[in-house]
C-alpha cells in the first residue's frame, strides 16, 4: 500500500484548488485544468486574453478532483484533463456538449531527482539503486500520471521492490514539489514540471520508457449550457492551433 501523508495532502490540495460558487463570474471563462498544466497554461492564457480580450481563470487540481467538482455543479466552461477517462465521465453524465473528449495533447512521464540526490547520476536504473530511499508518485486513483507511474513500475518489475519507498502526492504538481523539496529522493513526474526553470536548475530528469505505461492522451470537454461555453470553444480552438501546439511541445506536451 502507498504511504499517505493525509494531513499534508489535504492542506496542499486545499491551497491548490480554488473554492467555487455555483455562479460563474460575468465575463470570465473558468477552466478546470489538470495539475500537469500548471507550468504551461498561464502563459497561454495570457496570450489568449491579449488576442481575444476575454478574461480567463484556471483552477488546477488532479483530474479526478476537477471531474468531481464539475459533476457536482462546479462553474466551469472547459475541462482540460490529463487523460481521456475523466472527461469521459462528464460526457457520460450528459454535461459535455460533445459525444467524446477532444484530445489536445500527449503527456510524458519522467524520473526526476535533485542534483544533490543520492541517486545521481540519474538513470532508469536509479530506481533499482539501494541508495534510493523514497520516490514521489501521484495518487493513481486521482491522477493520470500516478496511474502511469504505477504501470511503469509494474512493467519494469519494480512495483514490489519500491512499494514501501513510495511517497504519494495528490496530483502531479505536488509530486514535483515533494521531489524538489527533498521530501523524496526522486519523483515520477510530468515532463511539463521537469522543464520548468526551477526544476531544470535544481535537478535532472530521464524519460521513462514509452512502452512502460499507457499513452497519456489528454482530453478536453466543453461543459454544456455553462456560462462561457462559446468562449470555451474559442479557447479550445486556440489551444489546438499549430502555433500553440508548437509551444505545448516545447513545454513537454506533444501533439496527441
Amino acid at each position: 500500500m502507498f504511504r499517505r501523508g493525509w494531513l499534508l495532502v489535504f492542506m496542499v490540495a486545499t491551497l491548490q484548488v480554488c473554492v467555487y460558487s455555483h455562479a460563474q463570474d460575468n465575463g470570465t471563462l473558468k477552466i478546470a485544468a489538470a495539475a500537469d498544466l500548471q507550468p504551461v497554461l498561464p502563459a497561454l492564457i495570457e496570450q489568449f486574453e491579449q488576442q481575444s480580450h476575454q478574461r480567463v481563470e484556471a483552477s488546477y487540481a488532479s483530474s479526478a478532483t476537477l471531474a468531481t467538482q464539475i459533476l457536482n455543479g462546479g462553474p466551469f466552461g472547459l475541462f482540460l484533463s490529463a487523460d481521456l477517462s475523466f472527461p469521459q465521465k462528464i460526457v457520460a453524465a450528459g454535461l459535455a456538449d460533445s459525444v467524446e473528449p477532444i484530445p489536445y495533447a500527449r503527456g510524458t512521464l519522467v524520473l526526476w531527482a535533485r542534483n544533490d540526490s543520492p541517486v545521481q547520476p540519474l538513470s532508469i536504473d536509479s530506481l533499482r539503486s539501494p541508495a534510493l530511499r523514497t520516490v514521489a508518485v501521484a495518487n493513481a486513483e486521482h491522477a493520470p500520471y500516478g496511474r502511469a507511474a504505477k504501470a511503469a513500475l509494474e512493467k519494469l518489475g519494480l512495483a514490489d521492490a519500491l512499494k514501501d519507498k513510495l511517497v504519494v502526492a495528490e496530483n502531479i504538481a505536488q509530486t514535483a514539489q515533494y521531489a524538489d523539496s527533498g521530501n523524496a529522493d526522486a519523483g515520477l513526474i510530468s515532463l511539463t514540471s521537469a522543464l520548468t526553470p526551477r526544476l531544470s536548475a535544481d535537478g535532472k530528469y530521464v524519460v521513462m520508457p514509452e512502452n512502460s505505461y499507457p499513452p497519456l492522451l489528454q482530453g478536453a470537454v466543453v461543459i454544456k449550457q455553462a456560462t462561457g461555453a462559446d468562449e470555451a470553444h474559442q479557447f479550445l480552438v486556440f489551444l489546438l492551433s499549430p502555433p500553440i501546439r508548437k509551444q505545448l511541445a516545447e513545454r513537454g506536451l506533444k501533439a496527441p
